[in-house]
């Protein structure tokens, strides 16, 4: 008699392996998250080039790989999986999937994981193209940049678990996202930088939970980010983080919203 013995990893991959076929068959979910990234930092590169960036420090690459990031966190991170998210809690399909040997975080995390790749995929073509298309140097601190980015994705995930579970339906996920993404894209130094914002409106936007990553994506390639400051962003994008999970354990919702 021979028993099989399955591991969370096993399990999660299994899951993520489902869930990228029925991605792929979500166009909708695909144009979003694969097209609309790679088009909008062609409009903040024309913004940057209209902006005062000298006396920041900044010049247009450094403005647009920043936001490019930030985008593709946004549309193949966040707004797709809360429409995932939601989507598979109407189905049922999360909560037929309780009943098995899947524990809670290994659903979320299974279920989140086709997204997120494509997310670290999308960014790391978008950073090629950007370091090509606008001259950009080398990065100076190259780790502030990769610890942004994996902070980025996890908060992004969490964050997107939490907007699905005041999501009633898989209509309404194409709205509730859109806060979060428009202040996110204003406030966030994403079209405009920090720098170059009022003091008192500065301090606000570093409170968002996107301004940490993009902080710490341009410190990287710019490398004028202090040991504090660079401490500070780590633990704001850590506190959203933690926050989120909070959330998620606190008030997801595995079954249908009626």
């Amino acid at each position: 008699m021979s028993t099989t013995t399955t591991t969370p990893v096993g399990r999660m991959t299994s899951l993520a392996r489902a869930e990228l076929t029925l991605l792929g068959r979500s166009k909708g979910t695909l144009v979003a998250a694969l097209f609309v990234p790679l088009v909008l930092p062609l409009s903040v590169r024309s913004a940057a080039e209209e902006m005062d960036l000298a006396e920041a420090g900044l010049t247009p690459g450094t403005v647009v790989l920043p936001a490019a990031v930030g985008f593709s966190l946004l549309f193949a991170v966040y707004s797709a999986l809360v429409g995932i998210f939601v989507v598979r809690r109407e189905e049922l399909v999360l909560k037929r999937l309780r009943t098995g040997e899947l524990r809670d975080a290994e659903i979320l995390g299974g279920s989140a994981l086709p997204a997120v790749l494509t997310g670290l995929a999308q960014c790391l073509l978008l950073t090629v193209g950007c370091s090509v298309l606008l001259d950009l140097p080398a990065p100076s601190a190259p780790h502030l940049a990769v610890l942004g980015l994996l902070l980025g994705l996890v908060m992004c995930a969490a964050l997107a678990a939490v907007t699905a579970s005041h999501t009633r339906t898989g209509e309404s996920a194409q709205v509730t996202p859109m806060p979060l993404m428009f202040v996110s894209m204003l406030g966030s130094g994403m079209f405009v930088p920090l720098e170059l914002l009022p003091d008192r409106l500065a301090s606000f936007c570093e409170l968002l939970p996107l301004t940490p990553v993009v902080t710490l994506v341009r410190g990287g390639w710019t490398g004028d980010l202090s040991a504090t400051e660079a401490l500070g962003a780590v633990a704001a994008a850590v506190a959203w983080t933690v926050l989120a999970v909070f959330a998620v354990r606190r008030w997801f919702r595995w079954e249908p919203r009626r």
